[in-house]
Protein backbone atom coordinates (compact mmCIF):
# COMPACT_ATOMS: atom_id res chain seq x y z
CA UNK A 1 0.00 0.00 0.00
CA UNK A 2 2.85 2.38 0.80
CA UNK A 3 4.44 1.71 -2.60
CA UNK A 4 1.08 2.50 -4.21
CA UNK A 5 0.94 5.84 -2.38
CA UNK A 6 4.51 6.72 -3.34
CA UNK A 7 3.79 6.01 -7.02
CA UNK A 8 0.59 8.05 -6.93
CA UNK A 9 2.53 11.00 -5.46
CA UNK A 10 4.90 10.68 -8.44
CA UNK A 11 1.88 11.22 -10.69
CA UNK A 12 1.36 7.64 -11.86
CA UNK A 13 -2.04 6.00 -12.23
CA UNK A 14 -1.80 2.75 -10.29
CA UNK A 15 -3.79 -0.48 -10.12
CA UNK A 16 -3.53 -3.01 -7.31
CA UNK A 17 -4.35 -6.63 -8.13
CA UNK A 18 -5.35 -9.07 -5.39
CA UNK A 19 -4.42 -12.11 -7.48
CA UNK A 20 -2.89 -13.22 -10.78
CA UNK A 21 -6.14 -13.32 -12.74
CA UNK A 22 -6.95 -9.77 -11.65
CA UNK A 23 -3.45 -8.62 -12.60
CA UNK A 24 -3.81 -10.00 -16.12
CA UNK A 25 -7.30 -8.53 -16.37
CA UNK A 26 -5.95 -5.07 -15.49
CA UNK A 27 -3.29 -5.48 -18.18
CA UNK A 28 -5.99 -6.27 -20.75
CA UNK A 29 -8.23 -3.39 -19.71
CA UNK A 30 -5.66 -0.61 -19.21
CA UNK A 31 -2.66 0.51 -21.19
CA UNK A 32 0.19 0.12 -18.71
CA UNK A 33 3.61 1.72 -18.87
CA UNK A 34 5.18 -0.76 -16.45
CA UNK A 35 4.34 -3.48 -13.94
CA UNK A 36 5.62 -4.06 -10.42
CA UNK A 37 5.06 -7.77 -9.92
CA UNK A 38 5.46 -9.85 -6.79
CA UNK A 39 6.72 -13.41 -7.20
CA UNK A 40 4.17 -14.62 -4.66
CA UNK A 41 0.66 -13.62 -5.64
CA UNK A 42 -2.51 -15.64 -4.95
CA UNK A 43 -3.90 -17.78 -7.74
CA UNK A 44 -0.83 -17.75 -10.00
CA UNK A 45 2.88 -17.31 -9.44
CA UNK A 46 4.80 -14.29 -10.66
CA UNK A 47 6.70 -16.29 -13.29
CA UNK A 48 3.46 -17.38 -14.96
CA UNK A 49 2.11 -13.82 -14.92
CA UNK A 50 5.41 -12.53 -16.33
CA UNK A 51 5.28 -15.09 -19.16
CA UNK A 52 1.75 -14.07 -20.09
CA UNK A 53 2.53 -10.37 -19.94
CA UNK A 54 5.62 -10.77 -22.11
CA UNK A 55 3.77 -12.93 -24.66
CA UNK A 56 1.22 -10.21 -25.23
CA UNK A 57 3.29 -7.07 -24.53
CA UNK A 58 6.97 -7.95 -25.10
CA UNK A 59 8.15 -4.35 -24.59
CA UNK A 60 6.34 -3.83 -21.29
CA UNK A 61 8.85 -3.13 -18.49
CA UNK A 62 8.28 -5.53 -15.59
CA UNK A 63 9.99 -5.16 -12.23
CA UNK A 64 9.91 -8.22 -9.99
CA UNK A 65 9.73 -8.22 -6.21
CA UNK A 66 10.87 -11.30 -4.36
CA UNK A 67 11.76 -12.57 -0.92
CA UNK A 68 15.37 -13.17 -0.10
CA UNK A 69 16.37 -16.72 -1.03
CA UNK A 70 14.44 -16.99 -4.28
CA UNK A 71 17.42 -16.10 -6.43
CA UNK A 72 16.98 -19.09 -8.75
CA UNK A 73 13.50 -17.79 -9.58
CA UNK A 74 14.95 -14.31 -10.08
CA UNK A 75 17.30 -15.64 -12.74
CA UNK A 76 14.35 -17.23 -14.54
CA UNK A 77 12.40 -13.96 -14.36
CA UNK A 78 15.31 -12.00 -15.80
CA UNK A 79 15.71 -14.52 -18.62
CA UNK A 80 11.98 -14.13 -19.38
CA UNK A 81 12.32 -10.36 -19.73
CA UNK A 82 11.95 -8.79 -16.29
CA UNK A 83 14.14 -5.69 -16.29
CA UNK A 84 15.00 -5.59 -12.59
CA UNK A 85 14.20 -7.26 -9.32
CA UNK A 86 13.96 -6.01 -5.78
CA UNK A 87 14.53 -8.25 -2.79
CA UNK A 88 12.20 -7.80 0.17
CA UNK A 89 12.39 -5.87 2.29
CA UNK A 90 13.20 -3.28 -0.34
CA UNK A 91 13.68 0.45 -0.18
CA UNK A 92 10.47 1.99 -1.54
CA UNK A 93 12.34 5.05 -2.76
CA UNK A 94 14.82 2.89 -4.67
CA UNK A 95 11.86 1.26 -6.45
CA UNK A 96 10.41 4.71 -7.17
CA UNK A 97 13.72 5.92 -8.58
CA UNK A 98 14.09 2.88 -10.84
CA UNK A 99 10.54 3.28 -12.18
CA UNK A 100 11.22 6.97 -12.80
CA UNK A 101 14.40 6.09 -14.73
CA UNK A 102 12.43 3.84 -17.05
CA UNK A 103 9.32 5.99 -17.49
CA UNK A 104 10.60 9.56 -17.28
CA UNK A 105 13.25 9.32 -19.96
Amino acid sequence: MLLNEVMKKEGYATYLAANGIEALSFAEEHEMDCVLLDMKIPGMNGIEILKRLKEKWPGLPVFMMTAYGELNIVQEALSLGAIRYFTKPFDIFEVRDEVNKILKV
